[in-house]
């Protein structure tokens, strides 16, 4: 049998940053189908929560391109090592580092992040997204790249890009107005509010949600979010919504008292790879590439201009919000946007200068003196 791998790609070695395992494939019975697997593409940077360097990008190209070739594969798996995040984007110490001011950079970067989005929409297996954790920023757009997918429900859902310097123009502004129609798309894409997995689920984004949070040994729903209700007095919906006041504090209470455990999620994941070993394989391919045609005919015919958008962009916001994100505190990650447009507003140049007033270091003065004032 010849091999149509592009090139050979080593996985599993010293601390990988990808994962590449061929699980045996099971009938929904659980029983082993011999000679049958499911490969599990996985990224391997938990510290940093799964956030993909360039060399992880590359991996996962690889890893998409080997498990679409491999003749005893049923599907796809991708997910992301621990229980705090599938993924959340790209790298922000390496993009403030090295990219941020470097746009001849980033834009190779980009063709390299383009071919990961495209290798993840043109997998001639289905692609499942087990999410684990966050699934936030260039996570939820390799996600949302992905054929289905299933969630532990405390995972959160969404975008980064206008407040942090970016624009969600890797996948979310073609795949979620697919997804869940143009005012959602709005409402996420702009606002960068996180959905809970439970309004993803609501909203059609995701295929399935399960429990991951135990306490004395019994399974309890997401206790931060509205799941035993849908409306509220006023008839809007809550269910999926974050919790506030006393009803946010119990929540938080009974976190503290419970332990994370993802077999559930593993269960439903497997469950669904078994269902789609009990198709015709041809046939099972050519109808998902049919069904991601509204995704693919968004994506190939935005992501080469977003890609030079993205590179040009590196010199300007995007230099000022990684960086702002990378060099500022868990609080405070973010730059003054008042300032900012306080500042363009008066025709100010983006200059170094201006770039590091906005940064969370330059307005810690400043508000130390408006609280002792």
């Amino acid at each position: 049998m010849k091999n149509h791998d592009l090139a050979a790609c080593e996985y599993n070695g010293p601390a990988p940053s990808v994962l590449f395992e061929k699980r045996p494939a099971r009938r929904p019975d659980g029983s082993v189908a011999p000679g049958l697997y499911n490969a599990w593409i996985t990224l391997n940077n938990p510290s940093q929560f799964n956030s993909y360097t360039t060399a992880m990008v590359k991996a996962v190209i690889l890893a998409f391109r080997e498990a679409s070739n491999a003749r005893d594969v049923a599907c796809v798996v991708f997910t992301g090592a621990g229980d705090k995040a599938f993924c959340t984007g790209g790298n922000t110490k390496e993009y403030a580092e090295y990219y941020a001011g470097n746009p001849q950079e980033y834009r190779q970067y980009m063709r390299l992040f383009n071919d990961m989005v495209s290798a993840i929409l043109g997998c001639d297996k289905p692609v499942i997204c087990r999410v684990n954790g966050m699934r936030i920023g260039g996570g939820q757009e390799i996600g949302m790249a992905c054929d289905f997918t299933v969630a532990q429900d405390m995972a959160r859902f969404g975008q980064a890009g206008p407040k942090h310097g970016s624009a969600p123009i890797g996948g979310a502004t073609d795949f979620l107005p697919v997804l869940v129609g143009n005012e959602r798309a709005m409402e996420s894409g702009v606002l960068c509010e996180p959905w809970s997995a439970h309004r993803a689920y609501r909203e059609g984004m995701i295929t399935g949600v399960v429990p991951a949070l135990k306490v004395d040994g019994a399974w309890v729903a997401n206790p931060l979010v509205w799941t035993d209700r849908y409306l509220d007095e006023y008839g809007r919906i809550v269910h999926g919504e974050p919790k506030t006041g006393d009803a946010l504090s119990e929540a938080k209470a009974l976190m503290k008292r419970g332990t994370v455990d993802l077999s559930l999620l593993d269960e439903a994941v497997e469950a669904l790879c078994s269902k789609l070993l009990l198709t015709f394989p041809d046939c099972t391919t050519k109808t998902i590439e049919e069904l991601r045609k509204p995704k693919l005919e968004a994506w190939n015919a935005n992501k080469e201009n977003s890609r030079a958008w993205l590179a040009l962009n590196m010199m300007t916001e995007a230099r000022a919000g990684f960086r702002a994100f990378n060099e500022g505190t868990k609080e405070d990650r973010e730059i003054d946007f008042v300032a900012l447009r306080q500042a363009l507003a008066n025709a100010a140049p983006w200059t170094p200068e201006l770039t590091e007033s906005l940064m969370p270091a330059a307005r810690a003065p400043a508000a130390r003196a408006r609280e002792t004032a």
